[in-house]
């Protein structure tokens, strides 16, 4: 039997992943069903290309509904309220500041199914989540990204 790795997830990111499979299976696969009938009834479909358009966006659709499914069969979710603030850990919130340019970052340690960088959460296992995960605040962290080493500081976590 194979190995089935739990995914973390909050109780947000659950339901945002939940809320997109249904609206995916509702509303995109008609969407995509009618496209699909309507290039067919265009004749030949060996040189339609809406139906090679329409095909490649069913594939997709349906690549996307499967991870989605697998997301949500194998979620763990984190008890945010059972979380300690202590240490950086999945489900907190934590400002750092960088050493260098001095600006301060907030981030939400999350897993890597429902990271958003550019939404402040990033995942466990990225190379400044994961040496986050386990330190306290005022612990100074060095962080090695691909374009060098960045020092952060921790600020708060919450």
């Amino acid at each position: 039997m194979a190995f089935i790795e739990e995914v973390p997830l909050t109780r947000a990111g659950y339901d945002e992943k939940v809320a997109e499979l249904e609206e995916l299976i509702t509303v995109k696969r008609g969407e995509i069903a009618e496209r699909l009938k309507e290039a067919i009834s265009y004749g030949d479909i060996s040189e339609n290309s809406e139906y090679d358009s329409a095909k490649n966006e069913q594939a997709e659709l349906e690549e996307r509904i499967g991870k989605l499914e697998n997301i949500i069969k194998n979620a763990k979710i984190i008890d945010e309220k059972a979380v300690k603030h202590d240490v950086v850990s999945l489900g907190v919130k934590v400002k750092v500041k960088n050493a260098k340019t001095r600006k301060e970052l907030e981030y939400t340690i999350v897993g890597s199914a429902e990271a958003d960088p550019f939404g402040g959460k990033i995942s466990n296992e990225s190379l400044v989540g994961s040496a986050l995960l386990g330190k306290k605040v005022k612990e100074k962290v060095t962080v090695q990204v691909p374009d060098g080493a960045v020092k952060y500081e921790i600020l708060s976590i919450g």
